[in-house]
Formats: structure tokens, sequence, C-alpha cells
């Protein structure tokens, strides 16, 4: 299995803790689209836009924008990352999606999860008690409308489907749907259960934060009769592709530390993250996917090495990087890093068989 890496972003608008300047939301709008063209330009195999319900974010309509990145883009992927289906509507969410996978010959995938950022409950109508469940039955639905068209459902949230005409079709009849794990065991054994992709993310921590969340999915996934060797895994986590170790550390701190602090607002709170945890984080055997280009080489193969990986997606211009140091990143991660790191994996499974 080839192994995909690929960027993401959330589209923050976040006052520059250097410059002082806070983007407009049209500026970060744009600066998406040109993001994903230079991700598509340099080879990278995965472009993702996160779904966020607040001022501070520009990710509220994810498909709106892969739409308009499909229309600048000829080869890379695009996905969601990750779409909040609990508050979602699942027949809109396939629709959309089947959308822009028409539009981009096939490139569209959605990553589903519950979301740990809530706005999007109260905003919608849902009742936070309902979080668990929520997820469950629309993940379900949202399923069977992959597998069958017209469909006939029934559940607790919204009202029942019989003989519906969900359409579009996608481009080639289906759609790839992973799962968001944030290392939760529960959500990790039901997505081995349903043989689904699992996208694993990694804020902070050591590089092993999730190894039993990895046992878990295949020992479930094989329980179920599922072929674990063709389930893929990915991790999505933060980063910076620097020149030199030193100043892809003093890029990325000052922009990551205002983004924990100001964007990261997961129930509610926000971190502060002086220098010498960051510092910390970014050492070989913590998550933080950042250095340069050797040392991102050696983590991800350290990544892949460890929990069997098939991708990798970063998150390098968090808390609102300027645009022309993300695009750098951008550049040096397609061009420097990622054929390294396939020919690596395909050589190490090649061993291997």
């Amino acid at each position: 299995m080839a192994f995909e890496i690929g960027v993401m972003t959330f589209g923050e608008i976040t006052e520059d803790p250097l410059g002082g300047a806070t983007p407009s939301p049209r500026r970060r709008v744009r600066e998406t689209i040109e993001q994903a063209k230079a991700a598509d330009e340099v080879g990278l195999d995965v472009f993702g836009v996160g779904e966020h319900h607040r001022s501070d974010f520009v990710g509220s309509a994810p498909s709106i924008l892969l739409a308009a990145a499909a229309e600048h883009t000829e080869r890379i992927r695009l996905t969601s990352s990750v779409t909040v289906l609990s508050s979602e509507d699942p027949v809109r969410v396939w629709e959309q999606f089947a959308t822009i996978d028409l539009l981009s010959g096939g490139r569209a995938e959605i990553i589903a999860g519950r979301g740990s950022y809530t706005e999007s409950f109260p905003l919608f109508g849902y009742d936070l008690r309902d979080y668990g469940d929520l997820f469950r039955e629309k993940l379900d639905l949202l399923l069977r409308i992959r597998e069958r068209n017209p469909v006939t459902w029934q559940g607790r949230f919204r009202a029942p489907l019989i003989d519906a005409d969900v359409a579009p079709r996608p481009n080639g009849g289906t759609l790839p749907i992973w799962v968001g794990v944030g290392g939760s065991p529960a959500s990790a054994i039901s997505t081995g259960r349903l043989g689904l992709p699992m996208a694993l993310a990694l804020l902070l921590g050591p590089l092993t934060s999730h190894e039993q969340t990895v046992e878990l999915y295949r020992q479930s996934a094989a329980a179920a009769g599922h072929d674990v060797g063709a389930l893929p895994i990915s991790i999505n986590t933060h980063g910076y592709v620097g020149r030199t170790s030193q100043e892809a550390r003093d890029v990325m701190y000052p922009y990551f530390a205002k983004g924990m602090a100001e964007n990261n607002h997961q129930r509610g709170k926000g971190l502060l993250l002086p220098r010498a945890a960051f510092n910390a984080q970014s050492s070989p055997r913590s998550g933080l996917l950042v250095g340069s280009s050797q040392e991102i080489i050696d983590k991800l193969l350290a990544y892949h090495e460890l929990y069997g990986l098939n991708r990798a997606i970063i998150q390098m211009g968090f808390g609102g990087m300027p645009q022309k140091e993300h695009l750098e990143a951008i550049e040096r991660l397609g061009t420097e890093v990622a054929p390294v790191v396939r020919r690596e994996v395909t050589a190490l499974e090649g061993r291997a068989a």
C-alpha cells in the first residue's frame, strides 16, 4: 500500500504574534485555495480542510472550499479533516462530497468525526448529551447511502428515508469514508469493527501515544472478519518543514503557541505552551513533525514502523502562519520529504514481503 503525505488547514483568523496584523476572512479563503494548488503542484497526495463554526476560522463550509480547490488542482485528493458528522445531515454530506468527486474527477473523500470542538452542536440544535449516539447513527446512515440507492433507513435523530433517491452518485460510484479517532478505545474498536480506515489525531504527546488505539483497532477489525492488512491508517498532526532544524522551530513556535492559546478552545479551553515544552514536543520521540527535511523523513519513517501507517497529513499553518512561510514548507514537504519517504517505505515493505 503506497504511503501518502498531505497537508491540511483549519483556516484560522488569528492576529500575527510578530507583526500584529489580522488577516481578513477573504484573504484566508483565497490563501486556502493557494495552499491546495501549491500542494498539488509539488506532488503531495492529500489536501484537507477542517470544519469549525466560529469567527476565528473560515472553515465552516469545508465542502465549498474543497470544491473551489478541485477547480485549481489536477491530481491531489481532497478531504474533509474532519466533517463533524454528529451535527451534520448525512444526506447533505453525501450530496456535497459526491459533487466534489464529480468536479475533481474522483478525488474526493470524507473523514468523519465526532467533533472535539463542539460549537456546532448548539448551533444546529443538537444536545451534547447525545454526542456518541448522534455519531453512531449518522455514520450508519452515511454508510447506508454509500452502499445503495435508493435507500430506506430509520433512526432517532432525523426523519426516516423510504426508497429515497440520494444523488448525485460520485465519479466512481463510491466515496472513501475514513473515521477520525482522537484516541478513544471505544472509537478505535467501533471503527475496526466496521472495517473503515482510521485517521488518528495527535495534538501533543509522545510518538507512541496511539499504540493501544491501533492495536485495539486491528484486533476489532480482525475479529469482525476484515482484512487488517488492507485497512489504511493515517496520522494527522501539527508540524513545519524548515531549511534547518532551528529555523523550523523558530518559525513555527510563535504561531503554534498563539493558535494553542487562542484557537484551540476544545471544550472552551486554550493551552499555554512555553517554548521549552514546544521544544520537548519536537524531539525525535514526540509527535510534532517539526524540523529539517531529514528530521521529518526520519520521524515519518518512525511513525510508519511503529503503527504501520499508510498516510500522514500535517497541519503546518496553525495559529495564522504567514502564507510565504506556509507555502515554503509545503514545497519542502513535497519536493524533499515525500519522495524519500515513499521510496523508503516501498523498500521496507518489499524486504518484508
